[in-house]
């Protein structure tokens, strides 16, 4: 029996069925359907304006904050500046008061130039382009019909979007593996053109036709992105990789951001240049005809197009995958593969694994591996973190982890409050779950650590006392942070409308509830009633000097109002000084801290005073730090490291059982000699050592610590 219906919130439209490149392994032109060869060139005016009306009852009908369109082809730029612009006035001009509307092209790049940037940058629209790698990889495949190379024309598209005045606009790079290309090679000739992320995609294949596999290597396509995923762990995660961000989020329990994984029910829809409805693109690949739907824009509705069979058997989730991907344990990262991967047709048509099933499980165990995102054990790099021998990688996952933890939390909230009659609640927690499922341009937001505070104050408050409408203000930040809306409406609290880790407005309607914000307002400097957060930049240290979050109370102490800009300047000259004794004392502590640490916010009281070694002193963890301005270097010095320490054993307490928690003189034994363990260093005392071996004797005789808090003591012994 079929479920409810889901409404579609991604729309490929097709702009132009030609394409100016004759890429060999192209699924609109190479593979089994040829739909394309009977279809109008470029799309009519007639198909825009009924797109846009099917597109704005839909959106309307569903309540949907907002719709992403990506134009599409083809080469969608054949269409020309012209017709470009009618679609997007089209579409604008329909949804205009109905939902955010969010634009989109891909492209090969080849006729990019400013005439269309400009247009683009008028409306908002954001580029994404394919390119393989570097020149020998790129004309494996991507070339003019005469077997030209385009790679140079391509490299000067992507030169014309890292320019300042379209940077916003660079959606993105993306690359279909080919097993011959050099792994390294090719992400590196990717990640020096600086995209705002990389999408690697498998090279559509089915079981019939299935993908080249050289040597007959048992996953060789899992050896490729791993070889690629190693390069770009050990340089830190530069930039965003969706296939790889994907298996880390599904593996901590939170949502899978692409088609191609995970077992979000899919809600793209094809509109081709006939205005016929299509399925997903991938299914040209099956067999001819497999997309069709045999409804239009000119006689059905998105609603009828949304039961066809087709589309919601990629909608079921675990109930539509066949038993032996139900019965796999790496199933909620895999989803079964792309729907398309699937197809075999010996009668059984997509009633099978993905041919990639092996690669993707490989690939999938190989992450959780190196990551420990998704087993029961404790994070990667624990032991470094016990004895203080981490380069910054352990905190990396350790602050994955709690991200996981932080979504599961506020997953609770939405639970506790959906459904209660708030209706600014509910408006704000179905954009948050749309933007989060169709991007990852949330994350930021949600695993901020004082969203943390606000998470943990309605989980604690009676029901009806939490403060929800601070959820429109963080969905706002993701927007404005995004920059793919023009304004967006952001609470008022106590006379003031925030923006996370980017300032806040001063509100001087009295009584106002909600003001409007644009990127424009919070990007010039000196605009009226806007307060700047302030930052700290420091030899590989960025933290905001944080004033202004009105979850930031969070540390046992008071935290300062705004600070006057004298005072800002105190701790600009100050924190500096204090970031290079830590540095050149305890180079891991600093390598960590540069790798974790977000934010620093004044607290009031005396100089020097420690907030409680309680490790659950602050919801922030060590993302974090609440500490006063204490005008020796050396004093700020021993209160960052303590603060920072006292949020690594909170963060580690999250996905790890270190001591029985009933026990809580063991809990701030520990979390004394953790934080002592490293600032010793900076204040050395005289048997400072063989005091901290003494609190490890008592932590080991109290019977509380369980095996694995055992081990993580013995690895602080080891440190002094």
């Amino acid at each position: 029996m079929p479920g409810p219906l889901i409404p579609f919130r991604q729309l490929v439209l097709k702009v132009h069925s030609r394409c100016d490149l004759a890429c060999d392994h192209c699924y609109v032109y190479e593979h089994a359907d040829q739909s394309w060869s009977s279809r109008p060139k470029v799309i009519s005016d007639e198909v825009i304006s009924w797109t846009a009306l099917r597109l704005a009852e839909h959106a309307k009908d569903h309540a949907l904050s907002s719709v992403q369109v990506i134009l599409h082809g083809g080469e969608p730029l054949l269409a020309g500046p012209k017709r470009l612009r009618r679609v997007c006035e089209e579409l604008r001009r329909a949804l205009g008061g109905v939902c955010e509307l969010d634009l989109r092209i891909h492209t090969n790049g080849v006729q990019l130039s400013e005439r269309y940037l400009d247009l683009f940058d008028e409306f908002g629209v954001l580029v994404g382009i394919s390119l393989d790698g570097d020149k020998a990889a790129n004309d494996l495949h991507r070339r003019f019909a005469d077997g030209r190379s385009s790679h140079d024309k391509v490299l000067a598209a992507v030169g014309l979007l890292r320019q300042e005045r379209y940077r916003h606009l660079f959606a993105g790079l993306l690359c279909t593996i080919d097993l011959r290309n050099d792994p390294g090679a090719t992400y590196d000739a990717l990640a020096a053109l600086g995209p705002p992320r990389i999408d690697f995609l498998l090279p559509h294949a089915t079981w019939d036709e299935p993908p080249p596999r050289p040597d007959a290597a048992p996953a060789p396509y899992a050896d490729w992105l791993m070889a690629v995923y190693d390069r770009w762990d050990l340089r830190g995660r530069p930039i965003p990789v969706r296939m790889f961000d994907s298996v880390i989020s599904t593996l901590g329990g939170g949502p899978g951001l692409t088609e191609a994984m995970g077992l979000a029910p899919a809600d793209v829809l094809v509109i081709e240049t006939d205005g016929t409805f299509e399925q997903a693109d991938s299914l040209k690949t099956a067999y001819d005809g497999a997309p069709a739907t045999g409804e239009d824009v000119f006689h059905h509705t998105l609603d009828q197009v949304a039961a066809h069979p087709g589309i919601t058997a990629r909608q079921q989730g675990m109930a539509g995958l066949n038993e032996q991907c139900r019965s796999c344990p790496v199933v909620r990262s895999c989803g079964g593969g792309l729907y398309a991967h699937r197809y075999r047709g010996d009668g059984s048509g997509f009633d099978n694994p993905s041919v990639y099933c092996a690669d993707l499980e490989t690939l999938i165990r190989s992450i959780d591996t190196r990551t420990g995102a998704g087993a029961d054990r404790p994070v990667q790099g624990f032991d470094a973190l016990a004895d203080g021998t981490d380069d910054g990688s352990a905190v990396r996952e350790l602050a994955r982890a709690r991200q996981a933890v932080t979504r599961d939390l506020l997953s609770l909230v939405g639970r506790e409050l959906g459904g209660q009659g708030d209706e600014p609640w509910d408006r704000s927690w179905r954009l948050a779950l749309d933007l989060d499922r169709r991007d990852s341009s949330l994350t930021q937001v949600l695993t901020h650590p004082y969203t943390r505070s606000w998470i943990m104050r309605c989980l604690a408050a009676p029901p009806g006392a939490a403060p929800t409408t601070h959820l429109a203000s963080l969905v706002a930040s993701a927007l404005l942070r995004d920059g793919t809306v023009d304004l967006v409406s952001v609470p008022v609290a106590d006379g003031f409308a925030s923006v996370q880790e980017t300032g806040r407005l001063r509100v001087g309607e009295v009584g106002a509830r909600t003001v409007e914000l644009g990127g424009h307002q919070i990007r010039r400097a000196g605009a009226p009633g806007w307060e700047p957060m302030r930052w700290i930049r420091a030899d590989g240290l960025e933290v905001a000097l944080d004033d202004l979050d009105p979850y930031r109370d969070c540390f046992g102490r008071p935290a300062m109002d705004r600070l006057t800009d004298e005072e800002a300047e105190s701790w600009r000259e100050v924190l500096p000084r204090a970031w290079q004794l830590i540095r050149a004392a305890l180079p891991s502590v600093a390598a960590g801290m540069a790798a974790g640490v977000r934010v620093v916010t004044p607290l009031t009281g005396a100089a020097g005073s420690p907030t409680t070694p309680s490790v659950t002193a602050s919801p922030g963890g060590f993302a974090a730090l609440g500490v006063t301005l204490d005008p020796d270097p050396v004093r700020l010095a021993v209160a960052l490291v303590r603060e920072f320490r006292l949020g690594v054993l909170d963060a580690l307490l999250d996905v790890c059982d270190l001591y029985h928690e009933a026990d809580t003189r063991t809990g701030e034994l520990l979390a004394e000699a953790y934080a002592r363990s490293a600032t010793d260093a900076l204040l050395p005392e005289v048997g400072a050592a063989r005091q901290l071996h003494v609190q490890l004797d008592e932590l080991a005789e109290r019977g509380s610590l369980t095996p694995l808090g055992l081990r993580f003591t013995e690895g602080m012994r080891r440190s002094i």
